[in-house]
């Protein structure tokens, strides 16, 4: 077997410092750490500096990070986001045990993601403009499953948009190689829960392309809605608003479904039909089509990337082309700054509640009544 060739890296590679970057603001925080907007000192270019936690680390360099950058050094793909380099804080190895600082992988640097421009208000996306972009996220995924590497957590906020309308698929954090022919069990427990198929959520552990494949036909749903398709607050709600949508298992449309492990856990007493099509009908009809494909309850029903890339509503698509959406150039639209954004407007509709429930005093209001209000 011929061994992968890695895509060239710069001869300083690994080498570098966290202080070499300049940090303009986080914009991005999870479980793994932090995300920064920074700019390089000595290029002047931005990037994006994402932190792997150390600190809770027994055996030193956590393997979820080992294996996302093992993964992101064989990915060469302009619509795959770019590993560019690997820093630590530590200027000297000495008392590493004792303090093993934070290592972190410097990606390049692009404006937005789905989930911030689509909360934000600000971008109408086209229906050719939404053609380019799903076109460029289908390119890059069928890049990393040519090289079968499974990404496991497509959604919204992954999917990173600069300002030329260009896709980079983001945040390896999950993914992981997976083997075509071998029987290898790998973890349900994958995957945001609003794009998780619905065998992950019957409890499959042996399972492959496909379940990517869900994912992305739920972002097309939420680019032509505005908003996520299936929002369920946990298992059961999610199940329940895929079968509602997409029909009940059956012989018919899913024959192995009684067959996984917690298919009687949520065992559906209603028989819905498949109302896909009727409850999407403003879509236009090419990209519905495409999205009954890629949404079939049975994953051996639904296409890979390469095929999904020949529909006919796509394969004609240059995506090079196609005049990019107007997209904010004052403010990058992120995940983090999407939820601050909700947030804020939630406090300020919490406020003027609380104002309608209890009012401020007038001034003809008596001194009693003022004292009781100050209590």
């Amino acid at each position: 077997m011929n061994k992968r060739k890695l895509p060239p890296v710069a001869e300083d590679w690994g080498a570098g410092n966290f202080d070499d970057y300049n940090i303009i603001e986080i914009v991005g925080e999870g479980t793994y750490g932090q995300v920064y907007k920074a700019k390089c000192k000595k290029t002047n270019v931005l990037v994006a500096l994402k932190r792997v936690r150390l600190e809770n680390e027994r055996d030193g360099f956590p393997i979820t990070a080992i294996r996302e950058i093992k993964i992101l050094r064989q990915l060469d793909h302009k619509n795959v986001v770019k590993l560019i380099n690997i820093v630590t804080d530590k200027r000297k190895a000495t008392n590493y045990k004792k303090d093993p600082g934070a290592f972190y992988l410097v990606f390049e640097y692009v404006d937005h993601d789905l989930n911030g421009l689509l909360e934000s208000g600000w971008v109408n996306f086209s229906e050719q403009q939404i053609a380019s972009l799903f076109k460029q996220l289908l390119l890059g995924l069928e890049h990393c499953h040519s090289l079968n590497f499974l990404h496991r957590d497509i959604k919204c906020s992954n999917i990173l948009v600069n300002n030329k309308g260009q896709i980079k698929l983001a945040d390896f954090g999950l993914a992981r190689l997976y083997h075509r022919d071998y029987d290898r069990l790998y973890t349900n427990r994958v995957i945001t829960l609003w794009y998780r198929p619905p065998e992950l959520l019957l409890g499959e552990e042996k399972y492959g392309t496909a379940v990517d494949i869900w994912s992305v036909g739920c972002i097309l749903g939420e680019l032509f809605a505005k908003k996520p398709i299936f929002n369920g607050r946990d298992e059961m709600e999610q199940i329940m608003a895929i079968y509602k949508c997409c029909g009940t298992p059956n012989k018919d449309n899913w024959q192995d479904a009684e067959t996984l492990p917690l298919s009687e856990n949520f065992k559906c007493k209603t028989n819905y039909p498949r109302v896909l099509k009727n409850k999407f009908s403003f879509i236009p009809p090419q990209p519905l089509d495409l999205l009954d494909r890629l949404l079939q309850l049975d994953p051996t029903r639904r296409p890979s990337a390469a095929i999904a890339l020949e529909h006919s509503w796509i394969v004609n698509i240059d995506t090079d082309k196609i005049p990019p959406p107007t997209l904010p150039t004052h403010q990058d639209c992120h995940e983090m700054w999407s939820k601050k954004q909700r947030q804020a407007r939630n406090q300020v509709v919490n406020n003027s509640n609380n104002s309608v429930n209890n009012p401020v005093p007038s001034a003809s209001t008596s001194a009693s009544s003022q004292q009781l209000y100050r209590r």
